[in-house]
């Protein structure tokens, strides 16, 4: 399928019911298309359905989804178009191995996720084709099941495909999503994106989850700050090594970022306080691979690494 105006997705599933999920799905049917949205959680769906999908904050919405479902099998029935995954990546696995068994030509799935190589852990197993990459810009936190405090949203949004062939789809759920209010761009500089949110998102989100501070505390206590900022500069050093292009001026504005962080929990906080697992392995923990690949040490992206894992281990 390489003619753009042959694709018209009308279904969608967006896997995961946190707060990235809900706000997807809220808007996509606030757009007007069959949404289906999918949790193990129980609990963390029944709102979607009555009252709604609450946002609040930055987008000020309640919109109800068609339909809910507890494992990604029961999907097949509903055969969506588009599948996006919100969840956390260490999911990623069993996600794509479900998804394989009813997936058919003509299903696209897109990672609409944090981390460093999503898209590659569901294209082991789906294959390049399908398979999409975005990069979200916005901050969102759950206040109870299917209700959102969203603190910004800093559109445009960014989607790439991973094989060439699929260009013409990326560019449909590009436009379809900004039709629902959810601004996003194609682009060819989805690895860039992906590794300059990364370098912020492994410098920050470990500190504050080992230390239990929120972020504007974390760039604002002059002792844990020299943790962020050697964390920032030795992920700079990894992707430089691995050609990675960030752009020359990507220091100054990765600092100037984080120093206007709010007074919040990042997600990875919220998931240790929760005695949740986390998505350390493809943040920090792929900075040290990659600085392995490339012959660099990486003794404070492994720290966070262990230190994030021995308190998953709780």
């Amino acid at each position: 399928m390489n003619d753009k105006s042959e694709f018209n997705p009308q279904s969608f599933a967006v896997i995961g019911a946190g707060p990235v999920g809900c706000i997807l799905a809220a808007f996509l049917a606030k757009g007007g298309y069959e949404v289906t949205l999918c949790d193990v959680i129980p609990n963390l769906l029944k709102p979607a359905l009555d009252p709604g999908i609450i946002i609040e904050g930055a987008e000020d919405i309640r919109q109800k989804v068609a339909r809910t479902c507890t494992t990604i099998d029961e999907l097949a029935t509903h055969d969506p178009d588009v599948i996006f995954i919100t969840v956390k990546a260490n999911a990623l696995p069993l996600i794509a191995s479900a998804i394989e068994g009813f997936y058919h030509d003509g299903m696209y799935i897109v990672s609409w996720q944090n981390g460093i190589d999503t898209e590659l852990e569901l294209a082991k197993i789906l294959g390049k084709i399908p398979i999409m990459r975005a990069v979200v810009n916005y901050g969102c936190g759950l206040v109870g099941p299917a209700h959102v405090h969203m603190p910004f949203h800093h559109p445009p949004h960014y989607i790439q495909e991973l094989d060439s062939a699929s260009n013409p789809i990326a560019l449909v759920i590009a436009d379809t999503l900004s039709s629902c209010g959810l601004s996003t761009s194609h682009t060819s500089q989805i690895i860039s994106m992906v590794w300059r949110k990364t370098v912020m998102n492994a410098s920050m989100n470990p500190v504050c989850a080992v230390t239990g501070l929120t972020m504007s505390r974390v760039m604002n206590d002059p002792i844990v700050f020299q943790i962020v900022e050697a964390l920032v500069k030795e992920c700079l050093t990894v992707s430089r090594a691995n050609e990675i292009n960030l752009g020359w001026e990507y220091y100054p504005h990765a600092m100037d970022y984080m120093r206007s962080a709010g007074d919040h929990k990042p997600s990875m906080l919220m998931d240790i306080e929760a005695g949740r697992r986390t998505e350390i392995d493809f943040m920090n923990g792929k900075f040290v691979e990659y600085g392995k690949q490339a012959g660099i040490e990486t003794p404070y992206n492994r720290t966070m690494w262990a230190l994030v894992k021995g308190l998953e281990s709780k």
